[in-house]
């Protein structure tokens, strides 16, 4: 197969209209990339929100596709100008002036996305691996396999990474716990490793749910785990993770709170430093002990109820 992208930028163009030109011209798929560096903080559910400076990447398979070699390139090449016929009469003619086009390599995709990923520490036993890896030799290493997918977290983020750290050094043996914003199930598939007696595992995202339900079949702790929506009400737990965003997290406050059991913990994450302040202070009449701890432009608050 023969693949090739169109890439211009957004500018003043709707990204509604854009989205549907690109469809309507059999577009396989469509991203909108950051073409400074102006962070996206805290969407509301369900919003789309983009930058001021967009660029848009839409990739095709070439509608004549003769296999490899100069005459593929050629029919991608004459599909490539069709195509952008066919946009700038929807979108303008100034489409044609900033689009560029180019060749893109038909390869195996779900083994070069992998290509980087390596298993990780994260405090003193607990590891994160992908499925095809082998096991840390460490006798005792507590192990997650994990492989990236659609649903937030595989422990490369400093916001996961520092949940996992503090949680491998709380005793949540035989103890219930609560992963709340359970993205790809990690941070609640891994209290189950480490011991837990049970997992809820709740979420708004029902890619979220199934890749939690995955993942949790993989590590062999499905009989363990409760995943659910938030729809419903939460159940006390020893422990109880968060790692959402920071808005929520303070809107949530109450929820929360009452979730975590007396002389229980909490994990608050998805926090810049910056936003740390505002947080603790929603949570910290309840808890007698509040830290922060900090990773790069991130911070996890790690908190213990008072008895």
């Amino acid at each position: 197969m023969t693949f090739y992208e169109i890439e211009f930028p957004l500018a003043a163009l709707s990204s509604e209209a854009v989205e549907a030109a690109l469809l309507e011209i059999g577009a396989s798929s469509i991203t909108f990339v950051d073409r400074g560096d102006e962070p996206v903080l805290e969407p509301k559910p369900g919003e789309v929100r983009l930058w001021s400076d967009t660029l848009v990447r839409a990739l095709f398979q070439a509608s004549h596709d003769g296999g490899s070699g100069a005459g593929s390139a050629d029919a991608a090449s004459a599909d490539a100008a069709r195509n952008l016929g066919r946009l700038a009469a929807v979108l303008g003619p100034h489409i044609t002036e900033s689009a560029r086009v180019r060749r893109v390599e038909n390869q195996e995709w779900e083994r070069v996305w992998l290509t980087d990923w390596k298993s990780m520490r994260f405090g003193r036993r607990l590891w994160v691996c992908p499925t095809a890896a082998d096991p840390p030799d460490d006798p005792d290493a507590v192990v997650v396999r994990l492989d990236p997918g659609l649903a937030f977290g595989t422990g490369t983020h400093p916001t996961t990474a520092l949940c996992l750290q503090i949680l491998d050094s709380l005793p949540v043996a035989g103890r219930s716990v609560i992963d709340y914003g359970c993205g790809s199930g990690i941070l609640g598939i891994a209290a189950l490793k480490l011991g837990a007696a049970h997992v809820w595992a709740v979420d708004l995202d029902p890619q979220a749910l199934l890749a939690t339900r995955d993942n949790a079949a993989r590590n062999g702790v499905s009989s363990s785990i409760e995943v659910q929506g938030i729809e419903f009400g939460l159940r006390q737990a020893y422990c109880v993770m968060a790692n959402i965003l920071a808005g929520p997290l303070i809107e949530l406050a109450p929820t929360l709170t009452l979730a975590c059991e007396p002389g229980g913990y909490l994990l608050l994450s998805g926090l810049l430093k910056t936003q740390a302040y505002e947080v603790k202070a929603a949570y910290g009449h309840a808890f007698d002990r509040v830290q922060v701890v900090e990773r790069d432009d991130w911070c996890c608050i790690y908190a213990r109820k008072g008895a």
